[in-house]
């Protein structure tokens, strides 16, 4: 009887949705299915129409953009071109990770699934919608939504019934195996290169200036790298991504645990369809991959667990990880691990015996790849040839335990140090979500409380560069001495006829005052700049309360002003937004 073989295709931003992905395919090996894997943009999406069986696991970035390893796929799958019926070969499922704090929750997941049933495609199930602030995170639906794709696939292929799936304490064959090398001299260059690597360009760290007050609880850092012969083109609003490395304390604490020679070096081979990471140089030295590659320092996921009891001999560890990777055990899980934010690193030293047994092959299938991070441009290429800058806060807070946790790349943005020898940091750039008006006399009103100012910085340089001085700002930060980033900037501005400044200095008066508290304060001046003159309005900034409150106050403004309802100034709301005179780019 005909057996189908199952395809996984994933669009992930920050590899929460690869993770998912990969669950899914060690479910199909233990059903002995022929399992494939990939990334949607690393797949020929032309090959769809001759599939049979695919589950289709996206996020949602932003403001309801499609992850940067499917904007091909995505392109693609949108053409007018394309036949109606030209997947009806094709049965499927999608699965949607996002976030319910963001306003187009899932769009990605939502929109592929009505896409491939307008293209003939049978859609097994519901799209699952996982929703990263449910209290017991995704698998909260992740778990039923593949229960559901298992009992469908079993119906339809009453074949993979038959067949007598693999216990789930053993250990599935790793995706690659360790070749080790008596004597390894590690290329500067991965052999293969990913995209992001051939984009990127060994940026000259030129400063790394703390522009937050020495007292302040909060340290911030304007950090400028020289990008000279890089040919990089961005506007205000563009984005800069880069790799971070493992801070060498924690490299060699992993080394000891798992008893590596840091230095030993070795090649990778794939056991099945899976290519080398391009992201690797080929050979590689041990230390190479824990600094450069694997993210020890995450929190590990239900999967980690999962893989990890099954190389436990210990009576207690094996116990206690067990429950950890089962669904009854969530709860348990997420007050040892997401709660306090325990890293991966911390979790292998809490269990020392079954590290101790853990093969050196599966440490690319237990350990994710470090993702890269963006930051916002914070200066005008334009205005500063050959430069490029950005505003970072570093992250720093104390849970239960006892060590600080730390942002991975922030803490590592924030230890380099440009007098000590040539520090270069690999970067690229990258369209970002914001879009100034080109015409001269559009107004621009931003609202960049904290860091989310570090777009408007870029935008404020460029158009006062150009002439362009409608320019409102609404600032808000703690306090006018110690966190009121590019003050005597914005001061000069103001002189100069380019800028209108509000700020907001939360905790230097008795009782607080915010950026949406300015907004209301000065509904008669929006209301001329917006809908009189059809300005712009942009939010950049943390994404948890900021953007719905400033939205909120935003809209009160036009029902003073322009004595409209609520549901007439939520339509013009939609209405800029459609338009693209209302953007924001948060982030949680």
């Amino acid at each position: 009887m005909w057996t189908p073989g199952l395809l996984v295709l994933y669009g992930s931003q920050t590899g929460t949705a690869q993770d998912t992905a990969q669950r899914i395919l060690r479910q199909a090996q233990r059903r002995r299915l022929q399992v494939r894997l990939f990334p949607l943009d690393g797949y020929n999406v032309a090959d769809l129409i001759s599939e049979t069986l695919v589950v289709f696991v996206c996020s949602t970035c932003g403001q309801g953009e499609a992850p940067d390893n499917m904007k091909n796929f995505w392109r693609f799958l949108f053409k007018k071109s394309l036949p109606v019926g030209s997947l009806s070969r094709l049965d499927c499922g999608v699965l949607g990770l996002g976030d319910s704090s963001y306003p187009k929750f899932n769009f990605v997941a939502k929109k592929l699934q009505k896409r491939l049933a307008q293209l003939g495609a049978r859609v097994l199930l519901p799209v699952g919608l996982v929703d990263d602030q449910h209290d017991l995170g995704p698998d909260a639906v992740v778990d039923p939504w593949l229960a559901s794709f298992w009992e469908e696939v079993l119906l339809l292929y009453p074949s993979v019934a038959d067949l007598a799936p693999l216990r789930e304490d053993e250990p599935l064959p790793p995706t690659y195996v360790f070749h080790f090398l008596d004597d390894v001299k590690e290329e500067a260059e991965p052999r293969l290169r990913s995209p992001e690597q051939t984009q990127a360009f060994a940026a000259r760290l030129v400063s790394n200036r703390r522009v937050s007050h020495v007292s302040h609880f909060q340290e911030v850092r304007l950090i400028e790298f020289d990008i000279t012969g890089s040919n990089f083109l961005f506007g205000a609003g563009d984005v800069v991504s880069m790799r971070p490395c493992n801070a060498p304390e924690d490299v060699r604490q992993f080394c000891q645990l798992l008893r590596l020679d840091p230095d030993a070096g070795f090649t990778l081979s794939a056991t099945g369809s899976a290519a080398v990471p391009a992201g690797l140089p080929q050979p590689c030295t041990v230390r190479h991959l824990v600094e450069s590659y694997l993210d020890i320092g995450a929190v590990p996921r239900r999967s980690f667990f999962e893989l990890l009891s099954t190389f436990s001999t210990n009576e207690l560890e094996r116990e206690k990880l067990l429950e950890f990777s089962s669904a009854a055990g969530q709860a348990e899980l997420h007050s040892y691990c997401n709660q306090l934010r325990r890293t991966a690193l911390e979790v292998l030293a809490d269990f020392p015996n079954t590290t101790a047994e853990l093969k050196v092959d599966y440490l690319l299938d237990l350990l994710p790849e470090i993702q890269p991070r963006s930051f916002s441009i914070a200066s005008s290429l334009q205005v500063h040839p050959n430069r490029l800058q950005i505003l970072v806060a570093v992250v720093r807070y104390k849970t239960k335990l006892i060590k600080p946790r730390r942002g991975l790349c922030s803490s590592w943005l924030s230890s380099l140090d440009p007098d000590q020898g040539a520090v270069r940091v690999p970067l690229w750039v990258k369209r970002g979500s914001l879009k100034f008006p080109e015409e001269q006399d559009t107004p621009v009103v931003m609202v960049g409380p904290g860091t989310g100012v570090a777009p408007f910085r870029a935008a404020l340089q460029e158009r006062s560069a150009e002439g362009k001085s409608a320019n409102v700002l609404f600032f808000g930060c703690r306090s006018r001495s110690k966190d009121f980033y590019f003050r005597s900037e914005w001061e000069e501005l103001t002189e100069a006829g380019h800028l209108t400044l509000f700020t907001a200095f939360s905790r230097d008066q008795e009782e607080k005052v915010y950026v949406q508290h300015r907004v209301t304060e000065n509904a008669k001046l929006l209301w001329d700049l917006l809908v009189n003159q059809r300005g712009c309005f942009y939010i950049a900034g943390n994404a948890k309360q900021m953007p719905a409150s400033v939205s909120d106050a935003l809209k009160g403004a036009f029902q003073q002003e322009g004595g409209v309802s609520s549901e007439e100034a939520e339509q013009m709301l939609v209405a800029m937004e459609r338009a693209g005179r209302l953007q924001s780019e948060t982030w949680s």
